[in-house]
């Protein structure tokens, strides 16, 4: 491999990656974004060149997110067909094994790639996953947002919190009522780090159309995915910030016991986003797991 921006056609779709730190020694990092939807703009900026100073680091931007191409249909996702893409993205490579690094809904891709193809993963790196029940994921964020709202915005969201309707439908009609800086204090304990990550995302200009999600959330989740983590038997890190209000710390938890060699770091001054907030020290987990 070598440095350098590339558009590779998997699945008949045109995927947009960049490797840094091409030559290191060690098993390439494959960065895996989150969303669904969203890119890898901002962790090239922030954590990625510290990750670089050590390893070999593929940023990969998923079927229609950032600057890949979208399917011709807005609802061509599955998370089948997800990791379908990352194993070609894999093969094209020519990588033979590889250590996904996934955060938020890239940790969920992850987990399932690891799952499909086990002997292609070599360890496993996951930033607060999203990997467990909708419903659970939907209490855990709308009450995330309940703890960080004000004035009539808190009181709206605590009459939802004691609706009918399910947590999902209830924590979509949150986000039609929050603003930006309500978002801002859900994702991040720093102000600083969310005004920076703001900046950071206005200046790519890359948006999320939301088809991903709205494909994926039609689709319903196989049973007994929680279980299946114990088929998973290389080394897992998995990180999270104490203040997490997206996924949580014990969902995180969770997810690293069920792990046969998974271990849990968490930030303490940080919320969803570690590698912004405490990029030093999160540069060093990993630096610390990959024993470089």
């Amino acid at each position: 491999m070598r440095d350098g921006e590339y558009f590779i056609t998997v699945n008949g779709i045109r995927h947009w990656c960049r490797i840094a730190g091409a030559g290191k020694s060690a098993t390439p990092l494959v960065v895996i974004h989150g969303g669904p939807g969203g890119n890898v703009y901002n962790f090239e900026r922030t954590i990625g060149p510290l990750l670089e100073e050590f390893a070999t680091v593929v940023y990969y931007e998923q079927r229609g997110c950032g600057r890949s191409d979208p399917p011709a249909s807005p609802h061509d996702y599955s998370l089948p067909l997800l990791v379908s893409d990352l194993e070609g993205l894999r093969a094209q490579l020519g990588l033979s094994r590889f250590i996904p690094l996934g955060f938020s809904f890239g940790g969920e891709l992850a987990l399932e790639y690891a799952l499909a193809h086990p002997g292609r993963v070599e360890r496993l790196i996951l930033q607060a996953p999203t990997f467990c029940d909708p419903v659970r994921l939907a209490w855990v964020q709308l009450y995330g947002f309940y703890h960080v709202a004000a004035g009539e915005l808190k009181a709206r969201i605590g009459r939802l919190l004691t609706g009918d309707e399910p947590a999902p439908a209830r924590l979509e009609q949150v986000w039609s009522l929050v603003d930006t800086e309500t978002v801002d204090r859900f994702l991040f304990y720093d102000p600083a780090a969310a005004r920076l990550n703001r900046r950071l995302w206005n200046e790519s200009g890359l948006v999320n159309t939301g088809d991903m999600q709205r494909a994926l959330a039609a689709r319903p989740q196989p049973p007994g995915r929680m279980e299946a983590l114990s088929r998973i038997t290389v080394p897992a890190l998995v990180m999270v910030g104490l203040h997490d209000r997206n996924v949580g710390v014990d969902v995180c938890r969770d997810i690293s016991t069920k792990l046969p060699r998974g271990r849990l770091v968490i930030f303490e001054h940080s919320a969803h986003f570690p590698d912004i907030e405490e990029p030093e020290r999160y540069a060093a987990e990993v630096r610390r797991f990959l024993r470089l």
